[in-house]
């Protein structure tokens, strides 16, 4: 079994990696972390190339990149980028579409020959946000990204359905260095904390434990599912 991470150096990706690898899956990891790369691609007896989501060229290249089949595909790119609304540019809008929604669709649509190849039901999953339906002030530009993102999910598991199943993570904050401008303050990483029915911030296990579910046949008959790992966040209130 043969699973393809993007974003693979990252918090979420790495620790996915090291779940799908301990389940007996080969891996291939992309990310633009060339030397935690080659750390984890000696780690994991993993495949794996430098890779930027962001470049022009990127569709052509994962074209010349894909060679065999792919059972499990994870795309754990993603920004957080939290400014209020008037301040947001039209770069902003651009780039965080282009991470998180955009990039998710090309990375898929270059898969796609490669997934349908798998000797048993390919699963792709893919990571939105608790604002992608709850909303939070300075939020707009990267609700509006995952939110394309839950749109991506269920549109894709209707048509690529019953060969590749297609389901989707919405975390709250994880503890990961892509959050670290906002848990490096103690007081701004408490009233995170705070907000939380679970009174802590999430862990890269807490995604990458359902990821590797969700990739796996154990989740066989499963697709179009957006699943919150928010700890309570976007459903439950502590305060009556």
């Amino acid at each position: 079994m043969h699973c393809v991470i993007f974003g693979g150096t990252g918090g979420v990706g790495s620790t996915l990696a090291e779940r799908m690898y301990d389940r007996g899956y080969t891996l291939h990891l992309l990310g633009r972390n060339e030397s935690k790369l080659r750390y984890m691609g000696e780690r994991y007896s993993a495949q794996y190339d430098v890779f930027d989501i962001l470049d022009p060229e990127a569709q052509s290249i994962l074209a010349r990149i894909f060679s065999k089949p792919i059972d499990a595909l994870a795309y754990c790119i993603g920004s957080i980028n939290l400014k209020p609304f008037l301040k947001l540019t039209r770069e902003d809008f651009v780039v965080d579409a282009q991470l998180n929604s955009i990039g998710a669709a090309l990375a898929i649509q270059s898969s796609i020959p490669y997934l349908k190849q798998s000797q048993e039901i390919a699963s792709v999953i893919l990571f939105s946000s608790v604002a992608a339906r709850h909303g939070f002030s300075a939020h707009a530009s990267i609700s509006m990204a995952k939110a394309a993102v839950e749109g991506l999910t269920v549109s894709l598991a209707a048509e690529l359905s019953p060969k590749i199943r297609v389901n989707c993570i919405a975390p709250s904050l994880l503890d990961t260095p892509l959050a670290a401008s906002l848990t490096s303050s103690a007081a701004i990483k408490q009233a995170i904390v705070d907000s939380h029915p679970m009174k802590r911030l999430g862990r890269p296990e807490d995604a990458a434990e359902l990821a590797a579910y969700l990739l796996s046949s154990d989740s066989s008959w499963m697709t179009g599912q957006i699943i919150g790992v928010d700890g309570g966040r976007s459903s439950v209130s502590t305060r009556g």
